[in-house]
């Protein structure tokens, strides 16, 4: 697994990522859920930082009928069409938001959904905020992952390659191997297989059998 153990003491916890730019960021989405993996997401909270580890994404395309910008821009989706690197918030059904990155070039609609992370620091933060759930049901599914780190529409739209609230880093690690399957949940564009993760994290979202 990826990364140190999230209950360490402070002291022995690695710093903070370095911040990617948008130059090292894929601009085709497929390339760009792939890149993602691994890299570290950094919220600031009102008591300290919380971060985690990206192990699970799906990837939304332009002219694919499972993507919100499927029938063109509109004022909840117009995050999509920012250029590369950008935050699209959106609430699902109403119950709980998710946190999408913007992908390709600025004008086309697309993006990469983030479906789970790995806990690295903050735990206290998330636990308070996931009412103490487990370590590893904190951010296992884009739901608790948004829930975790506190994100809602507030954060729509900013730029994920700058710091500050909401941002997303690289430590240097290596994934491993990467698994491939079908995107979860879905009606329209269901037999895609868009979902990536890396393969044996013991924090993903969906069955064993999409994990294998």
């Amino acid at each position: 697994m990826i990364g140190s153990h999230p209950d360490a003491p402070a002291s022995l916890r690695p710093p903070l990522p370095r911040l990617l730019t948008r130059a090292e960021l894929p601009r085709d989405t497929i390339a760009l859920a792939r890149f993602l993996l691994g890299k570290i997401v950094v919220r600031r909270l009102e008591g300290g930082l919380a971060t985690g580890r990206i192990v699970e994404t799906e990837a939304y395309l332009d002219g694919d009928p499972a993507c919100h910008a499927y029938r063109g821009m509109t004022p909840r989706n117009r995050s999509l069409f920012l250029d590369v690197g950008h935050a699209y918030v959106y609430r699902c059904y109403g119950t709980c938001w998710m946190l999408n990155v913007s992908s390709e070039a600025p004008g086309t609609g697309a993006g990469v959904l983030l479906r789970a992370l790995e806990p690295l620091r903050g735990i206290e933060h998330m636990r308070r905020a996931r009412a103490r759930a487990s370590v590893k049901d904190l951010a296992r599914g884009p739901g608790r992952l948004a829930e975790a780190l506190r994100i809602d529409r507030s954060l729509d739209g900013i730029d994920l390659l700058r710091r500050g609230d909401l941002w997303i880093g690289s430590d240097g690690a290596r994934t491993g191997a990467v698994g491939e399957s079908v995107r979860i949940g879905l009606t329209k564009g269901a037999e895609a297989r868009l979902r990536y993760y890396i393969a044996g994290s013991g924090f993903l979202s969906g069955s064993r059998t999409l994990n294998r």
